[in-house]
């Protein structure tokens, strides 16, 4: 009696888990959200992901369009552009592109080696952005578009950083530093 209850437990977790793996979040679904929910004063919003560079020039489109990381990197986003605003400030961001850094390469030897994303330098993260900065009154103190790329994203990378996003976030971090100044929070 025990042993047929140990083994419909151990049926019913595969199950469960064989559930699980089939809902992966794809980043091109058409029903997830466009945009996060504006509680903080930087809006941001992007355009659909399956028109980005990830998903045209990655090698392997089918993993490129796993995961959440492109509501990740607008999250990432959202919170750190908000260090840098005055209060009253309104900044209004719209992700144009994304192509995060590395690749995946394309290999006859093994057919699991094109999931491996290959982090090379001649693989640069690039994002591709509008904005709009505003004031208490909504006069516009600037905008404009920006294409960040990181050329020499592998010169400063700590070798212990295990986030796949690093590269965007530090490209990320230095464009609002050049473009806002310091913190002012």
């Amino acid at each position: 009696m025990k042993r047929l209850l140990l083994v419909s437990l151990v049926l019913l977790g595969c199950l469960a888990s064989v559930g699980a793996i089939a809902k992966v979040v794809k980043v091109t679904d058409p029903s997830l959200p466009r945009a996060l929910p504006q509680t903080q004063p930087v809006s941001v919003q992007w355009n659909d992901p399956s028109e980005f560079g990830e998903m045209r020039y990655s090698g392997n489109r089918r993993e490129s369009e796993r995961g959440t990381w492109v509501k990740d990197l607008a999250q990432y986003m959202q919170d750190k552009a908000t260090r840098y605003l005055q209060p009253g400030q309104q900044l209004d961001i719209t992700i144009t592109d994304i192509t995060r850094a590395g690749s995946y390469l394309p290999t006859g030897a093994s057919p699991n080696l094109d999931t491996v994303r290959v982090i090379k330098d001649i693989y640069p993260p690039r994002i591709s952005l509008d904005f709009k900065l505003s004031d208490g009154n909504g006069q516009v103190i600037s905008e404009g578009q920006r294409k960040l790329v990181d050329s020499a994203f592998l010169m400063g990378s700590n070798s212990m950083d295990t986030d796949t996003l690093r590269y965007e976030k530090r490209m990320i971090d230095d464009w609002l530093r050049r473009e806002f100044g310091e913190p002012k929070r």
